[in-house]
């Protein structure tokens, strides 16, 4: 199961990726909000649910999209067992933050990135293994 959410900031990215999950790629998906646009959320209220579900099901992964993806991993990274990474650009970062750190949310900051950007980082994030390396396994049961 892949859980979505956004603000208004990731709204329509959001959307358009939740489609993209579900037709191209067949994955199982839920949408945690928002569910319609509005310009006066707050992206916590979203966050924190899609972030719950992660926490007490570590066999399920997020994608969770704000302006900049960074206030909504800050509120993600704040549950149990959420290893949150932020994106906004570039090709390596959705890879390595899965191979290096078994990052199970990727937070996407949506006004950087264009749709197909986005797509491509969802893709290679979702099908990219958790290396198992003992020293990334080490790294990350110190926090």
């Amino acid at each position: 199961m892949i859980f979505f959410a956004s603000d208004h900031a990731g709204f329509n990215l959001k959307q358009i990726l939740v489609e993209y999950c579900k037709n191209e790629l067949n994955l199982e998906v839920q949408d945690m909000g928002a569910h319609t646009l509005n310009p006066e959320d707050d992206y916590p209220e979203f966050i924190s649910l899609a972030a719950k579900e992660v926490s007490e099901n570590p066999q399920h992964k997020a994608i969770i999209l704000g302006g900049s993806g960074q206030g909504e991993a800050m509120v993600a990274n704040r549950f149990k067992n959420v290893r949150a990474a932020v994106w906004y650009g570039g090709e390596e970062i959705p890879e390595l933050s899965r191979e290096h750190n078994d990052s199970n949310i990727l937070s996407i900051g949506a006004r950087f990135v264009n749709e197909e950007e986005a797509k491509m980082a969802v893709k290679k994030w979702l099908y990219t293994e958790f290396s198992s390396e003992e020293r990334h396994l080490r790294r990350i049961q110190q926090f």
